[in-house]
């Protein structure tokens, strides 16, 4: 196929990119609401994360299996139509307010999301030179990264844009008023899924219409015992594990790092720093608890991961990519060293540093783990994305080790991750 072709592809497929990026965050957005819409305690309200991984650890095998029936352009199609399908449970979910439902529905999204991963992540990497592969993935992601940036302003607007009653105050309710305020916080989960239903839909119909290139022989019988033969791609796959584990960690517990360490004082006491807080909330830092003022500097850290991925692009184009990550995990080594020999602000900035050096190692990994397997490449995807359940695990062994030995000795844990990849980034050239 000419350049022309594959350029229109992969403007195709790096919207699915950032729609999948835009959907995974907003999700977050509907916590608050489903506590109070089911009543349910803090470990339910916690089952919603745990779904999400458990798809990826259950349907990204059998996802790699069906790209070889039906290759990656269907493959694609699928995965958007049964994350739509899993966007319209919501409705009845809401609607009769019983968890279950919910899960079904947010496990069915999450199944399409896996599947639409398997697909989308290798066949970027095959539209054009495979010496550029690690580029154009950081390039897609860095789209899927800038959903998840904008995804947390939509969510206050359509999701959270009014007061969530406490348990509380519910219960001073008559049952009239209780059940109108239930009506009403089940309508502001279903009108924005119904609008990601239909973009989810027609996003399919955009992936049918488009003449997408065909790249993949779906007559080759499966063979992941084959695919694993391969030590880059096994050896990748623990990279996967371990780099969505540290990253969702570190994400996952910053604000009780910031808390343990008294930040909320040392930025109100710093004038700077006090703006940037105020200007983040878009109020008086009076009005804000210890938790919300140190919440606030989080978004960059995931900011960082998106700015990253965009320099990440270039610099993946222009050196060799097993160079740019190996730099980038010592890059991230460095600041957790300097986090926990730390305190105050410089240990606050270094870990929210690391976010910036997160940025290019999953792409970077998946294109260098999936280099020269060929008709394989869906089986290696599948593998790699089963390995993104690294995220229900990692971050309670660190939480673990953080109750033992206080934050600082647990980014052990972290550490001992980020050398794996510097490691797996300095051998992957010279592995089969």
């Amino acid at each position: 196929m000419g350049k022309v072709n594959y350029r229109k592809a992969f403007y195709v497929v790096t919207s699915l990119f950032f729609m999948w990026g835009l959907i995974t965050v907003l999700v977050d957005s509907l916590i608050p609401r489903l506590k109070e819409i089911f009543e349910l305690t803090y470990f339910q309200a916690g089952l919603v994360q745990f779904a999400f991984f458990a798809a990826y650890g259950l349907v990204s095998i059998p996802a790699g299996a069906l790209l070889h029936r039906t290759g990656y352009k269907k493959g694609m199609m699928l995965g958007l139509a049964i994350m739509g399908l899993g966007c319209l449970l919501f409705i009845p979910a809401a609607s009769v307010r019983i968890f279950g439902l919910f899960m079904l529905g947010y496990f069915i999204l999450a199944a399409g999301m896996t599947i639409l991963q398997v697909a989308a992540n290798p066949y970027v990497t095959v539209l054009g030179n495979e010496q550029t592969a690690s580029s154009r993935l950081n390039l897609a992601q860095a789209f899927n990264s800038l959903g998840t940036a904008i995804a947390p302003a939509l969510g206050a607007i359509f999701i959270l844009s009014d007061n969530i009653k406490s348990s509380d105050e519910i219960k001073l309710l008559d049952e009239a008023a209780k059940e109108a305020y239930y009506v009403t916080e089940a309508s502001a989960v279903k009108i924005p899924f119904v609008a990601l239903a239909i973009a989810l839909l027609v996003l399919a119909m955009i992936v049918w219409r488009s003449k997408l290139p065909v790249i993949l022989n779906t007559i080759a019988k499966l063979k992941y015992v084959q695919a694993l033969k391969h030590s880059r791609l096994s050896l990748g796959a623990i990279g996967i594990f371990l780099y969505v584990g540290v990253e969702v960690a570190i994400g996952s517990y910053l604000v009780n790092y910031f808390i343990d360490m008294n930040l909320a004082d040392v930025i109100r006491n710093n004038s700077l720093m006090q703006q940037i807080a105020g200007f983040l909330h878009g109020t008086d830092l009076s009005l804000i608890d210890d938790k919300g003022i140190v919440a606030s500097f989080v978004t960059f850290y995931w900011s960082g991961a998106m700015v990253g991925r965009f320099i990440g692009s270039w610099l993946t184009k222009t050196y060799p990519a097993q160079k740019v990550l190996s730099f980038f995990a010592l890059g991230a080594i460095l600041l957790l060293i300097i986090s926990m020999s730390t305190s105050g602000l410089t240990a606050m900035w270094s870990i929210l540093g690391v976010g910036l050096f997160n940025s290019i190692m999953f792409p970077t990994i998946f294109s260098l783990a999936i280099e020269g397997l060929g008709d394989l490449k869906p089986e290696g995807s599948g593998v790699l994305c089963t390995a993104i359940v690294g995220g229900a695990f990692i971050p309670p062994l660190y939480g673990f080790f953080t109750d033992l030995s206080g934050f600082k000795v647990a980014f052990v844990v972290v550490l001992v991750c980020y050398a794996f990849i510097w490691f797996y980034a300095r051998k992957v050239k010279t592995l089969s």
